[in-house]
């Protein structure tokens, strides 16, 4: 692809199942000049994937109803270019291995440091570019 990450809008795609934290990170993020989308939960997050097509997927592993493994695994099924970073509040290293199965890219822990989200961001944004 070889474009510059400054020449397309970034699409982020935003999935956890408490409020506070996803729209902070909405907001967050859409400051730093991303396109960003939320909703809080698994199902939703697949109906966006397929509509919107996110460049990169902020999954919480823990949510009501389909687990963030479980929605990971749809996204793969749908999207297997997309990358997925993992957001957790727990250290879980079979839920880690799991996980990197599916082919997530990044895991961050809760509570977020915003300095290593946007580091992430920026080198996993980069390297999909350059494919």
């Amino acid at each position: 692809m070889n474009k510059n990450i400054n020449e397309i809008p970034l699409r982020i795609l935003v999935v956890d199942d408490e409020p506070p934290i996803g729209e902070f990170l909405d907001e967050f993020l859409s400051d730093k000049g991303y396109e960003v989308f939320y909703t809080d939960n698994g199902y939703d997050a697949i109906r966006f994937l397929k509509h919107v097509r996110p460049h990169i997927v902020l999954l919480d592993i823990r949510m009501h109803g389909m687990s963030g493994l479980e929605t990971l695994a749809k996204i793969r099924e749908i999207d297997p270019k997309v990358g997925v970073m993992m957001v957790t509040a727990m250290v879980d290293e079979e839920i880690g291995r799991e996980a990197l199965r599916y082919g997530a890219v990044d895991f961050i822990p809760k509570p977020i440091d915003f300095d290593y989200l946007e580091t992430s961001l920026l080198t996993k944004l980069s390297a999909m570019l350059e494919e």
